[in-house]
This record gives structure tokens, C-alpha cells and sequence, in this order.
């Protein structure tokens, strides 16, 4: 068990206690801070509050972090659709709704559940256990290409080109409005928000360089398809910028509109193209996955309602 403790001083007075917490522990969400006070781990000047306490100066801010809980990831039979497999990678085309890696809330049904079942110890251990043979990742919603290595020496590899931005990696994506040039780049650094932790933004203090180019596709009026191709690949890179230029992503009720006239149930992404050197022979190699059949019926479904033929 972990203790903590906080003086409140001028910056935090009259703040909630669970969005001062946040503020000065961001190793921790706000959600996990709530849920730890709800179990009344949280103290303040020795008596528990509630997370809609509002702190004064003076006040004594103590936190009780338990311990973590040690994981045993364990291998599941869950069918993967493989586009590529040799001794050093493996190329899956990851379905809508499968989150990459075990985190809270998902320890089972992943695709590292679902990879180690395939690939038994072949798999590289550089990111522990939580995350073997992930060098990269996208988001639960998002479908397409994706690379697992497995081994060190080709996780070395390809994680070096991704450091360089050597790698190549095309999305598709549907957005709102009307895209009225035909491409474009937003270069905007992305940081992680104050508050809502699990949420990024542009032009953040703690922003890190993201540079994103698109260029339009298909316009159905209201809405635009488009490629998207990435020379850096932060958190939620495409749907943070396309969203600051007045363009979210269809279907993502986080950094677009609250309601989805389509209900897709997650934004309108795909990992279409991923190309790097391979980690052995050196040879620059290229993977393309095909749209899921829900992005190929929304294409059907606007070009219809747009008279696009």
C-alpha cells in the first residue's frame, strides 16, 4: 500500500478533491481516483469525503493507493485474420471492438490474449508482460493493420523505424463537413488533457510533436472520406487533429458530436496500409488490409444519400 500526502495551497482551493488528485498524480485517471475514494482511501484532514469535496488552503490530503494486483495473462482461442506470418513478424488485420493489449476493464478477449495463443513463446518480451510482441497499437474501435513481432531483434527493428517516423501507415477515415481542399497537413504537438485524463488536445504543455497529412477521397456533402497518413502516431493522432480543423471522425462521440446519426458505436477509422523494412532481410515491405464490411455499407449508405454513384 502506497501513502500520499497533500497540502492544499491557493492553486487548489475550492477545486473537487477528485480533480485536484488528478491534477497532481497523473500516473492515475480521474476515474481510478474516484473509484479509490468511493472506497474511502481518500482522507482530508483525517475524515473521508466525497469526490465532490471541495478542498480549502490548509488542508491535509491523504490517499491510500493499493498495491498493484500481479496479472497472469493468459492465452485465449480467439480466431485472428492473419495477412502475413514468418519467424520474425506477424501482420493481422485487428477486427472493430478488440482492445490490443489487457488494461483495466480488459484482461481477457484481447488481441494479446489471442496472439499468444497463436504464437505460444514466440513472441517478444521487450514491453513485458502486459503488452508481448506490441510495438504498436490503435484503438479499440479502430479496425485494420496492425504488426506483432516476435522476437526482440525484430521489436528492436521495427520500433527503431517508428522512432524515425520511417514507417509508412495510411488510414481511412469518414469525417464531418465538407473538406473543401483536396489535401492537406495539420502539424499540431498533442498532450493529454488536465482533467479527463483518458482524453488528448492540441498546442498542450506537455504536447509532443504530430504532424498528420490527408487528403479527401470521396465528398458526400455533409461528410468527407479521406486517407489519412501519419508521419508521427500519437494517442488518438487522427481523431484529435482532424477534430481541431473542424473535421471529427464519424462515430466518435469523444472529440465529435455527442450523437452519432449513424450509430456506428466508435469512430469511422481503419488501418488501411502499414510498409516498413523488414527486421531480417531488410527489405522494405507493404501490407494492406481490406475495409470492414460496416465502413464499406456507411460508404454505400452516404454515396446513396449524396447521389454519388
Amino acid at each position: 500500500m502506497e501513502q500520499r500526502t497533500f497540502i492544499v495551497d491557493e492553486n487548489g482551493e475550492d477545486l473537487r478533491i477528485d480533480k485536484y488528485l488528478a491534477l497532481l498524480m497523473e500516473d492515475c485517471s480521474r476515474s481510478y481516483i474516484q473509484k479509490i475514494i468511493g472506497d474511502q482511501s481518500v482522507t482530508v484532514n483525517g475524515k473521508s469525503v466525497k469526490a465532490n469535496y471541495k478542498v480549502g488552503i490548509g488542508d491535509a490530503v491523504e490517499i491510500q493507493i493499493p498495491d498493484p494486483v500481479i496479472l497472469d495473462i493468459q492465452p485465449e482461442n480467439i480466431t485472428l485474420d492473419i495477412l502475413y506470418e514468418d519467424d520474425d513478424i506477424l501482420i493481422i488485420n485487428k477486427p472493430k471492438d478488440m482492445v490490443v493489449h489487457p488494461a483495466p476493464g480488459h484482461y481477457t478477449g484481447t488481441l494479446v490474449n489471442a496472439v499468444m495463443y497463436h504464437c505460444g513463446d514466440q513472441l517478444s518480451t521487450i514491453n513485458g508482460v502486459l503488452r508481448p510482441g506490441i510495438v504498436h497499437r490503435i484503438d479499440k474501435d479502430t479496425t485494420g493493420v496492425l504488426v506483432i513481432c516476435k522476437n526482440d531483434k525484430a521489436h528492436r527493428a521495427v520500433a527503431e523505424q517508428l522512432a524515425v517516423h520511417s514507417i509508412t501507415r495510411a488510414y481511412h477515415a469518414i469525417v464531418y463537413n465538407n473538406i473543401k481542399e483536396d489535401e492537406g497537413t495539420v502539424d499540431a504537438p498533442i498532450g493529454r488533457m488536465d482533467v479527463d485524463r483518458k482524453k488528448m488536445g492540441i498546442n498542450r504543455k506537455n504536447g509532443r510533436h504530430a504532424v498528420t497529412h490527408y487528403r479527401v477521397l470521396e465528398r458526400f456533402g455533409r461528410y468527407t472520406y479521406i486517407e489519412c497518413r501519419l508521419e508521427t502516431g500519437r494517442t488518438h493522432q487522427i481523431r484529435v487533429h482532424m477534430a481541431s480543423i473542424g473535421h471529427p471522425l464519424l462515430g466518435d462521440t469523444v472529440y465529435g458530436p455527442s450523437k452519432d446519426p449513424f450509430k456506428l458505436e466508435g469512430q469511422a477509422l481503419h488501418a488501411k496500409l502499414l510498409g516498413f523494412q523488414h527486421p531480417t532481410t531488410g527489405q522494405y515491405v507493404e501490407f494492406e488490409s481490406p475495409l470492414p464490411d460496416y465502413f464499406t455499407a456507411l460508404l454505400n449508405k452516404l454515396r446513396q444519400i449524396s447521389g454519388n454513384k
